[in-house]
């Protein structure tokens, strides 16, 4: 019996680096350390209770909030340190920073600094693990300034506030039935699954592309009284089914993982809205590079660009941009785009209406 050949998670890489003649390859050693904490954090996720890191915290743990102002879970500071302990010792960082850490992350002096930083969720969805939902870890892979690394000094939470363009690398990994790596480093977007019997992520989805059309949208409708008039007009629609304007029934979806959402929308496409509100922002730096490298975009609300400018969001929190995460299949955004582009007087009257008020895309 044959096998089906496959690229190991190295050979992709390796494969990438050829078009860059000159690449030190310091890059794919760095991917691969964080795609090595990622299998950590998979194996302590999937022992669960019988590995003694579910739960809130504990004395042999140091837990406390982070700078989204949620308790940490036991899990979220394990994972953390995952990322920092499997990614500080080859010399490749000049710094990071976490969702878990108030200030950036420096670089121990015992060992040698590099020319990236580092930026992740270790676990995004936490509140999640207790009862078993998927969750997954984020991260993206910025050039440190120059004068980082002709200096060697500290980082500052200035120096990871750049602007979303300049990622070099951002994906995500997946903790559910399977474990897999999401990754785009500028060339497409490629899925990875981890293979237990190795213990290497394997090349499976080598052309993630999200499907143009779908029956299936994802939002949290317990903030509706929070949306703008826009948002709540595309979901009315959506909820009116085959009696609506859209024509046909839709389902709604709500994991509160984000990388849950976003590897579903890649998968079976479809749209997960946290469109902007009076509320804390959410993720939406480190998926839109594998958002934007497909026929569709992500969209950040009220006509907004993708984030290109420098955030003002402090360094912990640049992998949780202040915009709204829209990751809509064509048509969908397309939708999204033609309600956002009524004119002020429909607008006007439809923000006097009540949330479930008879609308439609073309009343005046």
């Amino acid at each position: 019996m044959t096998t089906r050949r496959r690229f190991t998670l190295t050979q992709y890489l390796i494969e990438q680096r050829r078009r860059y003649p000159s690449a030190s390859g310091d890059f794919n050693a760095l991917l691969l350390d964080v795609a090595l904490a990622c299998k950590a954090i998979a194996r302590s996720v999937a022992f669960g209770e019988l590995g003694g890191v579910l739960g809130n915290p504990a004395a042999d743990v140091a837990t406390g909030v982070n700078v989204q102002g949620e308790v940490q879970k036991k899990l979220d500071v394990i994972s953390n340190e995952y990322f920092t302990q499997m990614t500080e010792w080859s010399g490749h960082l000049a710094g990071m920073a976490s969702e878990e850490m108030d200030h950036p992350y420096q670089i121990p002096a015992t060992y040698q600094r590099g020319k990236y930083m580092l930026v992740f969720d270790p676990l995004d969805g936490s509140s999640n693990i207790d009862v078993n939902v998927t969750v997954g870890s984020i991260f993206s892979i910025l050039r440190a300034p120059q004068d980082v690394i002709d200096s060697g000094r500290d980082v500052v939470e200035a120096d990871f506030l750049q602007p979303g363009t300049h990622q070099l690398a951002a994906g995500y990994a997946l903790y559910g039935p399977t474990t897999m790596l999401v990754l785009t480093v500028g060339n497409g977007v490629a899925g990875f699954t981890l293979d237990p019997n190795l213990g290497q992520f394997m090349l499976t989805h080598p052309n993630l592309k999200v499907p143009e059309d779908t029956q299936e949208f994802a939002i949290n409708a317990s903030n509706s009284r929070f949306w703008e008039p826009p948002v709540k007009r595309y979901v009315d629609e959506c909820l009116a089914g085959k009696t609506g304007p859209r024509g046909k029934d839709f389902n709604m979806r709500w994991i509160a993982s984000m990388v849950a959402e976003a590897h579903r929308i890649l998968m079976r496409g479809g749209v997960f809205m946290y469109p902007r509100d009076t509320k804390r922002p959410e993720q939406a730096r480190p998926p839109a590079p594998a958002v934007r490298g497909q026929p569709h975009r992500h969209d950040h609300g009220a006509g907004r660009r993708p984030r290109q400018h420098r955030p003002r969001a402090h360094a912990h929190r640049s992998a949780h941009v202040a915009a709204p995460a829209h990751r809509p299949g064509v048509r969908q955004q397309e939708r999204g785009r033609a309600h956002r582009a009524l004119p002020p007087r429909a607008r006007r009257l439809q923000g006097r209406q009540p949330l479930f008020a008879e609308r439609s895309l073309f009343r005046d």
